[in-house]
C-alpha cells in the first residue's frame, strides 16, 4: 500500500449518545434526599416545579416544563392524586436509562413517597449529565446526538521530541 491511498488519520472519536444496553443502578438511594438539599429543598415546597422539570427531560422537551407543573398541580389540587400522573414518568425514566425498578413498583414508590422519589429522579438526571434547572433545550446534551472528543496520541517514553 503506497502513501497515497493510505486513509487519513483520525482526529476525532464519535461517542454514541448515552443509551444503555445493560441494566444499571440508581446513582443514589430513594431516601439520599440531603445529597442534594438544593433540589430537596424545591420538592418538599414546590414539587410541581422539581416534577416539571424532571418531565421536560424525560420527554425531550415535546411538552413544556410549565405545562407538566400545571398539570401536576391540578391533579394535586382537585384529585389529590397527582402520584398518578408522576410514577408515568418514573417509569419512563427507568426505561430511558435501564434503572431498576425499586425498592418497589413506581406507583407504589410516587404514592408512599412522592418528594423522594421526584428527588432521586432530579438526582439520577443530574447525574447523567443533564441540569434539569436548564430544561431540554439548556442542556448541551439535548442538542448533539453524539459527542466527538478529540483524540490525543498516547504519549510514548523516549519519543524525540522537537
Amino acid at each position: 500500500m503506497d502513501s497515497s491511498t493510505k486513509p487519513a488519520p483520525q482526529s476525532a472519536i464519535e461517542i454514541p449518545p448515552l443509551s444503555m444496553t445493560a441494566p444499571r443502578q440508581w446513582s443514589t438511594g430513594l431516601c439520599d434526599c440531603c445529597k442534594d438539599c438544593s433540589s430537596c429543598c424545591l420538592t418538599c415546597w414546590c414539587p410541581f416545579i422539581t416534577f416539571g422539570q424532571i418531565a421536560e427531560i424525560v420527554d425531550k422537551g415535546t411538552i413544556s416544563c410549565a405545562m407538566h407543573a400545571t398539570i401536576y398541580c391540578l391533579l394535586s389540587y382537585t384529585t389529590g392524586c397527582e402520584c398518578v400522573y408522576s410514577y408515568i414518568y418514573r417509569s419512563k425514566l427507568r426505561q430511558q436509562y435501564m434503572l431498576p425498578e425499586q425498592p418497589c413498583n413506581d406507583c407504589l414508590v410516587h404514592c408512599c413517597c412522592e418528594c423522594c422519589a421526584l428527588c432521586q429522579e432530579y438526582r439520577e438526571l443530574k447525574h447523567l449529565g443533564f441540569n434539569p434547572s436548564l430544561g431540554w433545550e439548556g442542556n448541551p446534551a439535548s442538542k448533539n446526538e453524539r459527542v466527538v472528543l478529540p483524540v490525543m496520541p498516547p504519549a510514548v517514553p523516549g519519543e524525540m521530541e522537537r
